[in-house]
């Protein structure tokens, strides 16, 4: 007997449209686990609502997506809840926010607070953005925050929006060195999209093609698997475990 495949996403059928716009067709996309995933494509291709929609941020026109067999769950409003192992940098929470970069880092990572503090922000340019407000600064500001926090939750799904875009050469090899070592360490699948294939031919397993919200062409990309140590097997098959049981405790 066959065994069935493994899926962090499973996509079906997905169309999503903005009153008679229709930004996505997607008959059929698989998201596998611990691989690097590229969506590439010009403005008006799709990129960003497919990720908004493997956030969770939108949901879809028509379709399914299953995250790990199941879809998001809602509240009693019909508004997606956000999955606490889903990272994605284009998040709501950092566009609006009111708080200033130092607040909103010591209530998301506690006594973490100094050590991003000093990995980050204790020189360069953008040294002056701890006691600024994250709703007040610039897009390309917000990326560079986004990205950082992305890298230092250690999400078990990552997903990243216009990836290099805002980077100079030197940023964009960084944080390449630093996805790179999350997904061979700890196994993280990343999906990540920008308008061409420069940057992400260079790390990604799959490099997936958008034209005008459809899959174009699926090309691969360079092959890494991840290379993850027993310890951090162990970590994961016990996150695993604890969301089995905190499932059959809400299902009571």
């Amino acid at each position: 007997m066959a065994q069935t495949k493994r899926l962090i996403f499973n996509v079906n059928g997905l169309e999503k449209s903005y009153g008679s716009y229709q930004a996505l067709k997607i008959g059929k996309l698989e998201i596998h686990p611990g691989t690097i995933y590229g969506i590439v494509g010009t403005v008006g291709s799709g990129k960003s609502s497919l990720l908004n929609i493997l956030a969770g941020v939108e949901k879809q026109s028509a379709g399914t997506v299953l995250y790990d067999d199941e879809p998001y769950r809602t509240n009693w409003l019909g508004k997606i809840i956000f999955h606490e192992e889903v990272f994605y940098t284009n998040n709501s929470e950092l566009v609006a926010s009111n708080q200033t970069v130092s607040n909103y880092v010591a209530q998301k990572f506690g006594k973490k607070k100094n050590v991003i503090e000093n990995r980050y922000f204790n020189g360069g340019s953008f040294s002056n953005l701890w006691s600024r407000k994250i709703g007040k600064i610039s897009q390309g500001e917000r990326h560079w925050l986004g990205m950082i926090f992305a890298c230092e939750t250690d999400p078990r799904i990552l997903l990243i929006d216009d990836y290099g875009v805002f980077f100079n050469t030197n940023m964009e090899k960084e944080f390449r060195n630093q996805l790179t070592k999350m997904n061979r360490t700890l196994g993280t699948t990343l999906v990540l999209s920008s308008p061409t294939d420069v940057h992400l031919k260079n790390f990604a397993s799959v490099l997936i093609y958008l034209d005008n919200g459809h899959i174009s062409k699926i090309r691969p990309g360079i092959s890494r698997k991840p290379q993850r140590n027993q310890d951090n097997r162990s970590n994961r098959n016990t996150r695993n475990r604890s969301r089995s049981k905190n499932r059959k405790r809400q299902e009571k």
